[in-house]
């Protein structure tokens, strides 16, 4: 029977593609957790780090191999953040949490802006805005757990601070 289903499955596929979808989940799952667009805001910062530090100029192969790598690297985990911090605002926030911190949907804007001025350029300084904005949306969201929390450095070679749950 399989034998049989496959092909015409194949057929029908060919002229009705199924669409390809994509979601954290939607059903809602519960499961949320501010950590990964820290974790990426952090590699943003660690990559204009180490494109500050590269040594040599323009047209060294080993040079430009490990600047091109660090921007590839560098894009990719601004887009990371801006698409956790996406999930967070669009799938965990609630009117109720507007309450206690009206100022909810311009700190993900921010941060989200943020994220995309990091794709764009090498700048230190915006990384490490990107990394205090998802830190305060870490504070936030944990609060809106009722979950206490301190910040820690990252015990990591770029430095900087993370907001952890404290469960001491």
């Amino acid at each position: 029977m399989r034998k049989l289903i496959s092909p015409v499955v194949r057929v029908f596929d060919r002229f009705a593609a199924p669409e390809i979808v994509s979601a954290h989940c939607d059903i809602p799952c519960g499961i949320y957790d501010p950590h990964a667009a820290q974790i990426a805001a952090l590699t943003v910062l660690r990559m204009d780090q180490l494109i500050g530090n590269l040594e040599g100029s323009a047209g060294d192969v080993a040079r430009d191999n490990s600047f091109s790598r660090y921007v590839k690297v560098k894009e990719e985990h601004a887009e990371i953040a801006k698409k956790e911090l996406d999930i967070l605002w669009h799938d965990y926030f609630r009117p109720e949490h507007l309450d206690k911190y009206p100022d909810l949907h311009t700190t993900f804007w921010n941060a989200a802006k943020l994220a995309s001025k990091n794709k764009q350029t090498v700048d230190a300084a915006a990384a490490a805005d990107l990394l205090a904005a998802t830190n305060r949306i870490a504070e936030i969201f944990w609060d809106t757990k009722g979950v206490p929390t301190r910040k820690a450095g990252s015990n990591q070679a770029v430095g900087g601070e993370l907001v952890y749950v404290d469960n001491r």
